[in-house]
């Protein structure tokens, strides 16, 4: 005759109600979060994908952008004739001068400008108005138009946005595309794009990147700092000399 046992079996065992709804909630709870991370984890890719189309595109854009130039200035040239170029759109400010012996105007239009600190820097869209702003403002700070590396460098290196009136380091593009996504601007490459082709949301873009504080160039300024350009100091307009400059200063 075998012995009973008295160990209950599985099947004897009554589960507590409280225990089995604890149980199928947490099953749900998990469920739930596994296809949140799917969903998620899909998204990001896609996001990802179109990124790196637009990138793409904007590479495109700017080589036939630059190929259209030279063709024109060959065929001018093949003609016996000059090819000028149409006026720049965008500008890079830089200020070089302190807040000593400033007059009131010129002291309120780099106020206006975002030009608060010396080596402080900021793109502009050039037009009439920023034209006579300038030429005011003309011995305190140097300008020119900037190329792509330039654009580039200056974002990627020393880009920081404005969040909630704080200075922040554009280390992610959903920090980018949080402030600026409702103008289609989802990613760094597409900051670049906005600001170096001066796009129809340039003011947005502008406005959200934190003036640049550049450092003094790598072997000074010239020793006629306050001199305009042209004459041998550091002052004024300097076209697309800027970049040799912001090169020293980045």
């Amino acid at each position: 005759m075998v012995a009973s046992s008295t160990v209950p079996s599985v099947a004897s065992i009554f589960v507590p109600e409280s225990l089995r709804k604890k149980t199928k909630t947490q099953e749900q709870a998990r469920e739930q979060r596994v296809a949140a991370a799917a969903e998620k984890k899909n998204a990001t890719q896609k996001k990802r994908e179109l990124i790196a189309k637009r990138a793409e595109a904007y590479e495109a854009e700017y080589r036939a952008a630059e190929r259209e130039q030279i063709d024109l200035a060959r065929k001018a040239r093949a003609e016996g004739n000059f090819y000028v170029a149409e006026e720049p759109k965008l500008i890079f400010v830089v200020r070089i001068r302190g807040i000593n012996n400033i007059p009131p105007k010129a002291r309120k239009i780099m106020q206006l400008l975002r030009l608060l600190q010396i080596n402080n820097g900021v793109f502009i869209k050039f037009n009439k108005a920023t034209k006579e702003m300038l030429q005011v403002v003309e011995p305190y700070v140097t300008y020119g138009v900037p190329n792509r590396k330039a654009v580039r460098e200056l974002i990627y290196k020393r880009g920081f946005g404005k969040v909630n009136k704080q200075r922040i380091a554009l280390s992610d593009n959903s920090i980018i595309e949080a402030h600026l996504g409702k103008y289609s601007i989802l990613s760094i490459e597409d900051l670049i794009h906005e600001i170096y082709t001066v796009g129809p949301n340039f003011k947005q873009a502008s406005n959200f990147i934190w003036p640049f504080k550049l450092s003094s160039p790598l072997g000074g300024f010239r020793e006629r700092k306050f001199t305009h350009f042209i004459e041998g100091g550091d002052a004024g307009k300097r076209d697309e000399h800027i970049n040799s400059l912001l090169k020293q200063m980045i």
